[in-house]
């Protein structure tokens, strides 16, 4: 399966790509439909990482037959140069503790998002 979307430079240090429909500025000096700030690049790169984790946790809870009440996960970074040095995830839930604890391997092993951070994919950047 190969996915791809493309980012257009749209002034300054924004960008905006489309997403199933959605576009979505982003940057330093991007603005939302309402006016907002954007989020910045980093802030997306931890919503993919909060956002797949949730829904890793939802499903193996769910293959089990069990229920996460209140699932949220907290996700936070270091920067260190023009990197994220570290993330620290945090899940949620009012469910039992332990429960909890014992889906936070099955988890981490299907969420696609920090398996490819965990291993990094090869990059390779080139003219078009």
């Amino acid at each position: 399966m190969t996915r791809s979307l493309t980012a257009t430079w749209t002034g300054g240090q924004s960008a905006a790509v489309t997403i199933g429909g959605l576009r979505l500025n982003i940057g330093d000096d991007a603005v939302l439909e309402d006016g907002s700030p954007a989020p910045l690049p980093t802030e997306v790169l931890l919503a993919s990482v909060a956002s797949c984790f949730a829904i890793a946790m939802a499903f193996v809870a769910g293959k089990r037959g069990l229920e996460l009440p209140g699932l949220a996960v907290d996700v936070t970074a270091d920067y260190d140069g023009p990197r994220v040095s570290t993330l620290d995830i945090t899940v949620r839930s009012s469910a039992d503790p332990q429960l909890v604890e014992r889906l936070l391997e099955p988890a981490r092993r299907l969420c696609w998002v920090t398996n490819t951070l965990r291993t990094p994919p090869q990059i390779t950047v080139r003219r078009g």
